[in-house]
């Protein structure tokens, strides 16, 4: 490490790995592609756009790797069957899930299936995804997933009587937003746990990116007070390259333990180099795990890991 600094150059050789990105077509999940990529890795960019995916691949170019670009939208437990049976089809292995596609601060509306947008995706897809792919994942020596979470899971409140706020109510984007990073994180953990107990050979691991620009907060960037707020706050952004580092390291450094969230070093994890950080204390409630694993079977009609 450069300094004791953890940066792009110490991902290892990954040559023979299998990676599975979901939003790889732009910000943390470019970056995340570009950067496994050319470590030699069999990279699928999953993106909801084939478009969108074809111009990422062609804008990265050629690599030590391959680049796979598959179609998967997260807001419809259809296309995500569709994808796991496809990749099924085609692989027999997953290295390396990298939950990272996401929404943010978006207006109210509901997914293919009528769930609350931010949830829907950012937890009940992702969730969804990983139990369709987990047999792969429990076969392949040594795997990990990998769900990006947020400094926002800290405002984040899970209310079990109204986890999608049915019908719009108490909706609020940044509420909304926060508990879906929670559930990021209450879902990593009991993952984890999981696994453990069954003795499967894989991590469930975490990260944040802290405060990086890409275009996660498109629905803002036409709101006054947005524009206003960034320029205050630009000194603390950093690039979505370095946003991007807490996720890839806790996808390929070998020292990294399961259960653990990796996040950036500098002032209040705004920015930084990627380290171990700490969640705050809401995200380790095991009660509120294990609801949300039942819930989310029910929800999303999977089920995995479901005998604990």
């Amino acid at each position: 490490m450069e300094n004791g600094k953890w940066t792009g150059k110490n991902i290892p050789d990954l040559t023979g790995k299998v990676i599975v990105i979901t939003g790889g077509n732009s910000g943390l999940g470019f970056e995340s592609v570009k950067a496994f990529a050319q470590k030699g890795a069999e990279v699928i960019l999953a993106s909801r756009s084939m478009e969108n995916g074809e111009n990422a691949k062609s804008k990265i170019g050629e690599t030590k790797g391959k680049i796979v670009v598959m179609q998967l939208d997260l807001s419809s437990f259809e296309s995500i069957k569709k994808f796991a049976d496809d990749f099924k089809g085609k692989y027999t292995k997953i290295d390396v899930l990298l939950n990272n596609a996401g929404i943010m601060m978006t207006p109210y509306f509901t997914t293919k299936d009528g769930l609350e947008a931010q949830n829907g995706v950012n937890h009940f897809g992702h969730f969804a995804l990983t139990g369709q792919l987990f047999e792969l994942i429990k076969n392949t020596p040594n795997s990990r997933i990998v769900n990006v979470s947020s400094l926002a899971h800290k405002q984040g409140k899970v209310d079990f009587d109204n986890l999608l706020f049915k019908n719009g109510k108490d909706y609020s984007p940044t509420k909304s937003y926060g508990r879906s990073k929670l559930s990021n994180l209450l879902f990593t953990y009991e993952l984890q746990r999981r696994m453990e107990t069954a003795g499967v050979d894989a991590k469930a691991v975490s990260a944040h990116p802290g405060v990086s620009d890409t275009n996660l907060a498109r629905y803002l960037e036409k709101k006054f007070l947005f524009k206003i707020l960034k320029v205050l706050l630009n000194p603390f952004f950093q690039s979505a390259e370095m946003g991007a580092l807490p996720q890839i390291r806790a996808a390929v450094d070998e020292n990294v333990k399961g259960g653990e969230f990796y996040g950036p070093d500098g002032f209040r994890e705004m920015k930084g180099h990627p380290v171990k950080v700490k969640s705050n204390e809401a995200s380790h409630n095991f009660a509120d795990a294990k609801k949300l694993w039942e819930l989310s079977e029910k929800i999303t009609g999977v089920t995995f890991l479901s005998d604990f």
